[in-house]
């Protein structure tokens, strides 16, 4: 009886949200065919773990632990933590080789997981993000209107593809999943804008491979 109540709040959000999208948001028809490769998320995390034989694994967004209990390594945190994931860095004096963030797809919080997540990455470490290419703008609205969904997690991958210390691409995967390198930017996106968050959606349909940097998942692993 209570999931059957969430479930209609739930839907209810989700009605009441296309009717603010409607009135007050972006609109934009057309849907991206991007073809994604047959790998997914954990395969790519464990392929960097072995590779460099990391030891230290970090997970924000552990929901039903369906990526977490896959990953063959001892982790440090992640699942073992319940909190937010502000409050996880708060208290946090750990560094990490490599982290996973599917936390909350909304760009404001997702940009901050990032900044704190870079913080706490050792040096040669990789930060791998979910959900980073929405096919549609109703893959992307925030609020959510939809069960599968993205959020706007693109708009902080393009804010980092212009930041000089760390190298970031996307891969044509699993709903895209951003590629983040504590190294020098090998390929600066220059980009004026006032705020990341304003972005549309139009934008990112017309220029997404340039501004995300896609790359084919055989060809990433050739020289992540």
């Amino acid at each position: 009886m209570f999931d059957n109540k969430l479930e209609q709040k739930r839907k209810i959000n989700f009605l009441i949200n296309k009717i603010y999208h409607l009135i007050f948001s972006e609109k934009f028809s057309k849907k991206i065919n991007f073809n994604f490769d047959k790998y997914n998320r954990i395969e790519l995390i464990n392929y960097v773990i072995n590779k460099y034989d990391y030891k230290k694994y970090l997970e924000i967004g552990c929901h039903n632990n369906e990526v977490f209990d896959k990953i063959k390594i001892d982790p440090i945190s992640g699942g073992n933590f319940k909190g937010t994931s502000d409050e996880f860095f708060e208290q946090n004096n750990k560094n990490f080789d490599c982290i996973f963030i599917d936390g909350m797809h909304e760009y404001k919080q997702v940009k901050k997981d990032i900044i704190n997540s870079i913080k706490f990455l050792n040096k040669d470490g990789v930060i791998i993000l979910h959900d980073c290419l929405p096919k549609s703008i109703n893959h992307q609205r925030v609020p959510r209107t939809r069960y599968s969904w993205n959020g706007d997690v693109w708009k902080a991958i393009v804010e980092a593809r212009t930041w000089k210390y760390v190298d970031t691409y996307t891969v044509l995967s699993d709903q895209g999943l951003g590629i983040i390198k504590n190294k020098d930017n090998t390929d600066l996106l220059n980009l004026k804008v006032t705020s990341f968050e304003k972005l549309k959606f139009k934008f990112f349909y017309d220029n997404y491979p340039k501004i995300m940097r896609t790359i084919r998942y055989n060809d990433l692993l050739k020289i992540i």
